[in-house]
């Protein structure tokens, strides 16, 4: 069973900075895109970033400039820097990965949410 563990997150003043991770662990031959997506307070939850296993990134346009997606292949492992934060980025963050398992069947998996708070 392929899981998704999420690190980073928390409070932090308008204007800060914050680095979001994901690791994968379960049998994985191989993974495919990456991602994070964030839901906010009584809102959808909307795609923040997606990057592929050639590490070509791809951003919502409210994101680009400010968030940075990158993957560690080896580590599996998937990053999200966010610089310049601001209050309406304040959400639960959740990774998402898609890939095949040590079985050759395909997965999508969710990691368990991180709160980013923006607030001064």
């Amino acid at each position: 069973q392929v899981q998704l563990v999420q690190s980073g997150g928390g409070l932090v003043q308008p204007g800060g900075s914050l680095r979001l991770s994901c690791a994968a662990s379960g049998s994985i031959s191989s993974i495919g895109v990456m991602g994070w997506h964030r839901q906010a307070p009584g809102k959808e939850r909307e795609l923040v970033a997606t990057i592929t296993n050639y590490r070509i990134p791809t951003y919502s346009d409210s994101m680009k400039g400010r968030f940075t997606i990158s993957r560690d292949n080896a580590k599996r492992i998937v990053y999200l820097q966010m610089n310049s934060l601001k209050p309406e980025d304040t959400a639960v963050y959740y990774c998402n990965m898609k890939g095949v398992d040590s079985a050759g069947r395909y997965f999508e998996v969710w990691g368990q949410g991180t709160l980013v708070t923006v607030s001064s």
